[in-house]
């Protein structure tokens, strides 16, 4: 935490968790995992911990085999979609299991309806290109139809970091300090470069302070996809609807580390301050905020920035001392090496 990689909050969550072991307990609740197959979703943490997932993913034979083998080393229960009549043998389930969203929604609601206990809705969901958005937005007529039909749905969402947040004076404060004892250094890169590299992070004294760290590299797509997330959070905890919106460290998943430059740019990253996270770590921390979220109802504060800042492990993008954006090229090409390795 002192290093500023998770905020305050984060940690005090986390404790919270620790403090309250029985909270693990999920057997009261039911866990749907959109994109259940994503590598960091809650699945293998919640069925770890003896609950039961509702997994939701498309019909890719290698997605279920490895969910049901994850599902057979815990003490929990998965829930899957298969065609009526199938065998429960691990090898026909896999190659029958799976529902499209965006071919098969309406089966997906009614599928959900009928699932007993009070349902956590999980948007975990990722897709390539345009093909995201079309999928945020499957999900989120997905989320009006449970929501108009059930009163007992709660919404869990994880934010990327690489977006633009309002973030608390502290962590401006912090970001301040950083920039302050790294003068020589700055000033001669920024000599060198004509002015284009590390620029602060945030203007002085500004409470709150907006972080812009969106990466152009992922796309207009990724981002819209993203905020559509971040909207129903705003709209459905403001008409009283529990909400787990959680902002995730940067982490070295499949998707990203396809993209040569972002390898790249995560392998530099912590010359800069910023830590990028395993997606086992990741998937961890991320399911023991939810957990926290849906044992304490969140704290309740005045304003939709707030909720978003709160408990966010940002990996350090919040607090470092420059703008993401005029260090990554500097992280790239640090990193080249080891993205390479």
């Amino acid at each position: 935490m002192s290093a500023g990689v998770v905020e305050p909050s984060c940690a005090d969550a986390v404790r919270a968790v620790m403090a309250n072991p029985d909270w693990l307990d999920l057997r009261d609740l039911r866990i749907v995992v959109l994109g259940a197959g994503a590598e960091m979703g809650p699945l293998p943490s919640v069925l770890r911990w003896g609950g039961d997932v509702v997994a939701v993913d498309l019909p890719r034979p290698e997605i279920w085999r490895r969910l049901l083998h994850t599902t057979r080393r815990s003490g929990g229960r998965l829930h899957l979609p298969v065609p009526a009549g199938t065998d429960p043998d691990d090898g026909a389930l896999a190659a029958r299991a799976g529902a499209d969203l965006l071919h098969h929604l309406a089966q997906v609601a009614d599928w959900l309806l009928g699932v007993e206990g009070r349902l956590v809705l999980g948007n975990y969901v990722y897709a390539d290109g345009a093909t995201n958005v079309r999928v945020a937005t499957a999900v989120d007529a997905l989320t009006l139809r449970l929501q108009d039909r059930r009163d007992d749905v709660a919404l869990a969402f994880l934010a990327t970091p690489t977006d633009v947040f309002a973030v608390p004076g502290d962590a401006v404060r912090h970001a301040e300090r950083g920039y302050a004892a790294r003068g020589v250094v700055r000033r001669s890169l920024r000599v060198a470069s004509g002015g284009r590299l590390l620029h602060r992070n945030y203007p002085p004294g500004v409470d709150p302070g907006v972080n812009d760290s969106l990466v152009p590299q992922q796309g207009p797509n990724y981002a819209l996809a993203k905020r559509l997330q971040r909207w129903r959070a705003t709209v459905a905890r403001d008409v009283g609807a529990t909400v787990s919106f959680t902002v995730a460290p940067p982490t070295r998943t499949r998707s990203v580390l396809r993209n040569r430059a972002l390898a790249a740019a995560y392998a530099g990253a912590h010359r800069f301050g910023i830590e990028v996270f395993d997606a086992a770590t990741s998937n961890t921390l991320m399911a023991a905020l939810l957990v926290h979220d849906l044992r304490t109802g969140g704290p309740a504060l005045p304003h939709p920035w707030q909720d978003e800042a709160y408990a966010a492990a940002h990996g350090g993008l919040w607090r470092v001392p420059y703008a993401p954006r005029s260090a990554l090229g500097l992280a790239v090409l640090l990193g080249l090496g080891g993205a390479r390795a």
